[in-house]
């Protein structure tokens, strides 16, 4: 028992060291994992013998994985995304698979063991990519959307790879390291010799009933068997009959020969449109982190050193090779697929990597005798090193793709043969709602946009506007600058629309500007470019979200009214104070005067509240008619 627990405390420590820091530094979850394992490991020894033991029992996390990725993917959202998913993602696995197997046969390995490998090196880390994504605003572009579709694919294809690889074992093959890993057949038991001893076509008959077995079960068992379980209102039992699921599903298709994790791949996707879908996720999440980490530092602790130092020419060759062979087929499909040049660039560093899961199927391919073990300790470790890379290949993007400009389609600017009192620069949501009024005040107005498809968009709705970029001088002009009462900066760039207040300002002195902030720094840039009117785009709704609270908290609806009212008044009164000692080119939290006078602003609120109620009128300083923003909300 001391052992166990000293053990935990180790792999523990490790994790919690190790992975924080690689987070920090941009390396990801799993290149932490990886490192504490090492560390632990082949660098300082401390474990050894019962990481084999461990990765059993971590290897089980690769299958919860494969359940939530499955309770992600709607049916009928994935059948949508078929042709994507077959295209770009089907391509890149395909082609990859046949590079790779090609030159590993060059290199005189057996077609099946070289199959295993080109199926292992098809794959890229979905963990550190996408989290880099997230992390960088890449999600949105189109280079990260196809780099999103090609991972997606991935992931369904290692259900197919996991139950093709028992079928490449080498006859002669007998690595030591032969247990049940990541959804492997392992050590079957008695049940499984009673399948053995069917003939084939009842061996058919029993696979085929266990899949619509998982099918019907999760269609129609989950949904009363949760229920049941509600009315006991335990928090735990839910969790007990989630894992139970899971468990039960793999434990079947043991039974019948077939990998865990396909059946609860297929069991996710069953329930991926069941009510009780979050909270599987819920409470599955967890016990997938932890025992994936383990898996993690497992592998880590498990790759042999003196494989690299007795070849560290072959294995750094190894990973440039991997990484440039894959780069150059991803730029290929990127160029067959016409996107732009940065998203090729993004499209073919970012997806260039070995991933997470050929840990997972090198494992599994040595545990089922299709990859030699010292092969496989030379994979896991081109593995790593690939992964490793991934942040320096983001790198490389950021500066190649400042030099890269996509041509762009030159649609010249509409032709604007109306001049009203009323400017509005931006027709998005908020820009809309402005238009929408004004057009039922009576009151006429042009609009200006440069997106045609929202120009184009609004048209069909029957609301006029003319595409331009509103900050081009000529454009103002043609839509009747001179003569405009009111323009309304509603564009969503932020340095974009901090530039048209201030020319409209040093053009128009006159000229009243209502403007659209993103938030409070922005809110104090408007203000110094000179606009009269600042409206924070979320200020008001959440303004209305705080009333309904209060309202529900007993209050009346005049009272509740009253404190929006004095909250929004301290606000504006608090807004300006603090726009006098913001200053651009100092972050907030290093300005002191500016924090110190924030603090002294929040321990006021309450007393303003308090004397809002007596009566007593706190916001002297705002009613000078110039001295700030008449709406800074």
């Amino acid at each position: 028992m001391q052992g166990i627990l000293a053990d935990a405390v180790i792999y523990l420590l490790a994790a919690v060291i190790a992975v924080p820091i690689c987070v920090r530094f941009g390396l990801g979850s799993v290149l932490g994992y990886l490192l504490a394992g090492i560390i632990i490991g082949p660098v300082l020894g401390i474990v050894g013998a019962e990481t084999q033991d461990l990765q059993h029992i971590a290897e089980f996390g690769v299958v919860m994985m494969l359940f939530l990725i499955g309770l992600e993917l709607d049916p009928r959202a994935l059948w949508g995304m078929r042709a994507r998913l077959a295209g770009l993602g089907g391509l890149q696995i395909s082609i990859t698979m046949g590079v790779v197997t090609a030159a590993a046969m060059a290199l005189d390995l057996e077609w099946s063991v070289a199959l295993s490998i080109g199926m292992i090196f098809a794959l890229s880390s979905t963990a550190i990519v996408l989290q880099t994504f997230t992390e960088k605003g890449l999600m949105r572009t189109t280079g990260g959307r196809s780099g999103f579709t090609v991972l997606l694919a991935q992931d369904i294809a290692v259900i197919p790879m996991l139950a093709f690889i028992p079928l490449l074992a080498l006859p002669g093959l007998h690595n030591a390291a032969s247990g049940d890993h990541g959804g492997g057949h392992g050590d079957e038991g008695p049940v499984m010799h009673l399948i053995d001893s069917l003939p084939a076509w009842g061996v058919t008959l029993v696979t085929i009933g266990a899949v619509v077995a998982v099918v019907l079960g999760g269609h129609y068992l989950t949904r009363p068997i949760f229920r049941f379980i509600h009315m006991a209102k335990l928090r735990e039992m839910y969790t007990a009959v989630s894992l139970l699921f899971v468990v039960g599903v793999a434990a079947l298709m043991l039974t019948v020969g077939l990998s865990p994790a396909l059946g609860t791949f297929l069991a996710g996707v069953v329930l991926a449109n069941s009510e009780f879908r979050h909270e599987l996720e819920a409470d599955i999440e967890p016990f997938k982190g932890l025992l994936l980490g383990l898996f993690f530092i497992t592998v880590g602790a498990g790759i042999n050193f003196g494989v690299f130092m007795s070849a560290p020419v072959t294995i750094i060759g190894l990973t440039f090779g991997l990484i440039t062979v894959k780069g150059l087929i991803l730029y290929g499909l990127a160029m067959a697929a016409r996107l732009p040049r940065k998203d090729r660039l993004l499209f073919a560093l970012s997806l260039a990597q070995a991933g997470e899961f050929g840990f997972v199927l090198t494992s599994f391919s040595v545990q089922q005798n299709a990859v030699p073990a010292e092969l496989g300790q030379a994979l896991l470790l081109v593995i790593a090193f690939s992964m490793l890379l991934t942040p320096v290949l983001f790198i490389v993007y950021e500066h190649v793709s400042k030099s890269l400009v996509d041509p762009t389609p030159t649609t010249p600017h509409d032709d604007i043969d109306e001049k009203q009192p009323v400017i509005i620069a931006g027709i998005g949501r908020f820009g809309q709602v402005v238009n929408r009024m004004m057009q039922m005040a009576q009151v006429r107005t042009v609009v200006l946009d440069n997106d045609l498809s929202t120009i184009q968009l609004m048209r069909r709705f029957g609301v006029k506007g003319f595409f331009g970029d509103p900050t081009r001088p000529e454009l103002l002009h043609a839509a009747g600058f001179e003569q405009a009462k009111v323009l309304v900066v509603a564009m969503d760039d932020p340095k974009e629309a901090i530039k048209l207040v201030e020319y409209a300002r040093r053009e128009r002195p006159d000229l009243h500007i209502v403007a659209r902030a993103y938030d409070r720094v922005h809110t104090y840039a408007l203000y110094r470019a000179g606009a009269d009117d600042i409206v924070r785009e979320m200020f008001d709704s959440s303004l209305r979200a705080g009333r309904y609270v209060l309202e529900n908290m007993g209050y009346t609806e005049y009272e509740a009214n009253e404190a929006e009212q004095a909250f929004f008044k301290h606000d504006r009164h608090a807004l300006l104070e603090l726009a006098k000692l913001w200053n651009p080119d100092l972050p907030l939290a290093e300005n002191d005067a500016y924090v110190a006078r924030a603090r002294d602003l929040n321990k006021d609120l309450e007393t303003a509240l308090l004397r809002h109620e007596t009566g007593e009128d706190i916001t002297d300083a705002e009613d000078a008619p110039d001295a700030a923003p008449s709406q800074p909300g």
